[in-house]
């Protein structure tokens, strides 16, 4: 199709729409979209970088063919889901703006909307839906008796950054929230999946695909030439000196001394006069920055300006900060976790700044992709902050793992576009357990043939095996989550009530009892443990004060008070794909030379690559640290170094080591018997070899490991077997690690 018959498709509204925001012309993307909605019955995979107009260019060429060919009867035609009420917030107003002329109503509906808009949407379904996975749970739940009035004339569904659901409970959860959905609205409902990081098109799409009867189509992304400002450095904490590449000497002296240390003072710096995003990769180092700039800024005289958002901030700090940043009159620096990553529309930035290494190659080019708008080339820097080594440091602690991973992970986009894949998980049995409840709960009695039937009918559970399920079902009846009845069906026990009544349980992934904070009628946000009163504690970058704690009703009275502090909350860092610690690897052993290193960052890689060289990390993946303990570098992902730690600590006596300990991913340490060391990797790739890798064999019976929300409520010999096939992975192992170190073990 080409551009002027698309926008002839277009209703009135549309193109008006187009002439007042000044557009000069359709994109490749949005030609590509139009052209499979409206030449097609197909879903739409609509891949392409961040600002190219991604979601204009799916819900055009739908609103046209919603006017264009209108269908009778009630009901909402679209349904918008998205994995943030941020996001939607941001598509409910943007879509608004859109609509104003056309008639089509808009609805946003999650656990911030207020009941009236609630109402309204119930009396009259139409239009367009928007709303999160749990609330859609919710809705298939308690409005069962309503679905077929609001859905049964569905046609369109868009899932919002689908990178974000791919391999996840919660991604299988919206699949089968959609073929439950299906079902019971009797719709047929064409799906388009949006995001701008997709690692493998063919797998996306059919995830994409999964139970809807269709074919998927995944137009191929226009090319984009690289366009990046791009800068990495790197300060050691103790040194207050910016220029520590060039071995300045540390001036200790009170005029010198830092209000923070270097690294701190030079983001700073770098953020003056510009409007910016600050990630961190956890909450708890958002906090430690923010309360630091504003430290800063107190000390030099000048205003705060600076913001926070992260997911346990109450929703109106978090809109704040949204509306500020939005603000081209106020250049607000918002510090961010992952919640600002994704495409709530902020406005112009002019940087983007990520404090350590980003924790996967999709991560950055999602957060880099939050600058540049408009025509300009994005911007990031990356600053680094590093305890400066001991003399008598062992290997390890030398070399500058966070600046390695950053480098790699930049690396691999450049050299080949490379982005983590998404993995399928072949027993979701916590989703298992949730889906067995929420029919149930939804349906009524069933038959354990019916159960299992409609169950394992849902394509993310269709590969659980039946025997598997059956125990599932047992166990569940034995716990009282289930109750059989006299007729011999199913239906939700005492124990699964509980479970079912709670709002938490629409959730698929983990979450905690957090405490509500109160500082008078504001509501702050949330902490997992109670802080007594009298102590102190760190929230939305500022220390709080406890007056009171009201632990039936999980409520902490607080009154801000001057200072800085450290909090923390549950939950890890993610997992790391092997193919960034192998460019790892690379990094060490090459002399090429990155043209985005700033001189600290740049005399740091020199620093650890003549170390690898120097102590023989090059010829070995095994390094001895002296006669009685060793090291090993597998350079391995997390699955993958998880199952090679396992083999060592189910081996250990045979390989002569004990007390085997890990960094990340990076390496293993562990104390050796007399004589072990000479020949140590040789016996490790024999024993490998031989025996080969069962990974159920190296989970002991006496080990439960939870994973996932419900896996508490799973049979142990279930979790195991679940364990060993989607968090383990001896083929990485075999492929890489073995086939790498062969005929370097003597």
């Amino acid at each position: 199709m080409t551009a002027d018959s698309v926008f002839a498709r277009f209703p009135a509204f549309l193109r008006e729409y187009i002439y007042a925001h000044g557009w000069e012309e359709l994109r490749q993307t949005q030609l590509d979209a139009a052209r499979v909605i409206f030449e097609s019955e197909d879903n739409l995979l609509l891949a392409s970088s961040t600002a190219s107009g991604k979601t204009e260019a799916a819900f055009f060429p739908i609103l046209a063919e919603l006017c264009n060919t209108p269908q009778s009867g009630e009901g909402v035609k679209v349904l918008y889901i998205a994995p943030l009420k941020s996001l939607i917030n941001d598509q409910f107003g943007r879509m608004e703006d859109v609509l104003a002329e056309s008639g089509i109503p808009v609805f946003h509906w999650h656990g911030d909307v207020g009941s009236s808009q609630k109402t309204k949407f119930l009396k009259s379904p139409e239009g367009i839906l928007q709303i999160t996975p749990e609330s859609l749970e919710s809705m298939l739940i308690n409005r069962a008796a309503d679905l077929v009035r609001i859905f049964s004339s569905l046609r369109y569904v868009v899932l919002d950054e689908i990178h974000t659901l791919i391999g996840t409970d919660r991604g299988s959860q919206v699949l089968c929230q959609l073929t439950r959905l299906s079902r019971l609205a009797l719709c047929h409902p064409r799906r388009i999946g949006l995001s701008a990081t997709i690692g493998d098109p063919t797998q996306a799409a059919a995830w994409l695909g999964e139970g809807s009867g269709r074919k998927t189509q995944a137009p191929t992304p226009p090319p984009v030439k690289l366009r990046w400002r791009l800068g990495m450095e790197h300060f050691f904490i103790q040194n207050t000196s910016y220029q520590q590449g060039t071995h300045a000497p540390v001036d200790r002296s009170d005029a010198a001394r830092a209000v923070a240390d270097a690294g701190y003072e030079y983001l700073y710096d770098a953020l003056r006069g510009r409007k910016a995003l600050v990630f961190s990769n956890s909450r708890e180092e958002t906090e430690v920055v923010t309360a630091t700039l504003r430290q800063i800024a107190k000390a030099r005289g000048d205003a705060d300006r600076f913001l926070i958002h992260h997911g346990n901030l109450s929703a109106a700090l978090r809109e704040e900060a949204e509306l500020k940043m939005k603000d081209e009159a106020f250049d607000a620096v918002t510090c961010a976790t992952v919640t600002m990553e994704l495409g709530i529309d902020i406005g112009k930035l002019s940087r983007v700044v990520q404090m350590e290494a980003p924790n996967s190659v999709s991560s950055f080019l999602q957060r880099l992709g939050r600058s540049g708008r408009r025509g300009d080339p994005p911007e990031m820097l990356m600053i680094f902050r590093e305890e400066e080594p001991l003399p008598n440091a062992p290997l390890p602690e030398i070399i500058p793992w966070e600046l390695l991973r950053a480098i790699a992970v930049v690396q691999l986009y450049i050299e080949r576009r490379f982005i983590e894949p998404p993995r399928v998980r072949k027993m979701p049995l916590s989703l298992a357990f949730h889906q067995t409840l929420s029919t149930l709960a939804a349906s009524g009695e069933l038959s354990p043939r019916a159960l299992a039937e409609r169950v394992l009918g849902l394509p993310p559970l269709s590969r659980l095996d039946k025997e598997s399920y059956r125990a599932l079902l047992l166990s569940m009846v034995q716990n009282d989550y289930l109750e059989m009845t006299e007729n011999g069906g199913l239906i939700v026990g005492l124990a699964g009530e509980k479970l079912v009544g709670s709002f938490k349980f629409y959730a698929v992934f983990k979450d905690s009892e957090d405490y509500t904070v109160r500082n008078e009628s504001e509501e702050i946000g949330t902490i997992t443990n109670p802080v007594p009163r009298g102590e102190r504690f760190a929230l939305a970058g500022r220390v709080w004060e406890v007056e009171d704690v009201d632990v039936p009703r999980h409520l902490i009275y607080v009154h801000p008070v001057e200072g800085k502090m450290e909090i923390s909350w549950p939950g890890d860092s993610g997992e790391i794909h092997t193919e960034i610690l192998r460019r790892m690897r690379a990094l060490l052993f090459e002399d090429t030379e990155f043209a985005y290193l700033m001189p600290n960052a740049k005399a740091r890689l020199a620093s650890a690559r003549r170390t690898a060289r120097a102590t023989g990390m090059e010829r070995s993946s095994f390094v001895a640290l002296g006669e009685s303990a060793g090291c090993l570098f597998p350079w391995l992902g997390t699955r993958a170094f998880r199952t090679l730690k396992r083999f060592l600590s189910a081996n250990a006596a045979m390989l002569g080591i004990s007390n085997i300990e890990s960094f990340g991913c990076y390496y293993m340490t562990f104390r050796m018997t007399p004589g072990a060391r000479n020949g140590f990797l040789a016996r490790l790739l024999h024993a490998i070899e031989k025996n080969g890798i069962d990974p159920e064999r190296l989970i002991p019976l006496s080990e439960t490991p939870i994973s996932d929300k419900y896996d508490d409520y799973v049979p142990a010999e279930l979790l195991r077997r679940a364990y060993a096939e989607d968090r383990m992975s001896p083929d990485e192992v075999m492929r890489y690690f073995v086939e790498e170190n062969k005929g370097k073990g003597e």
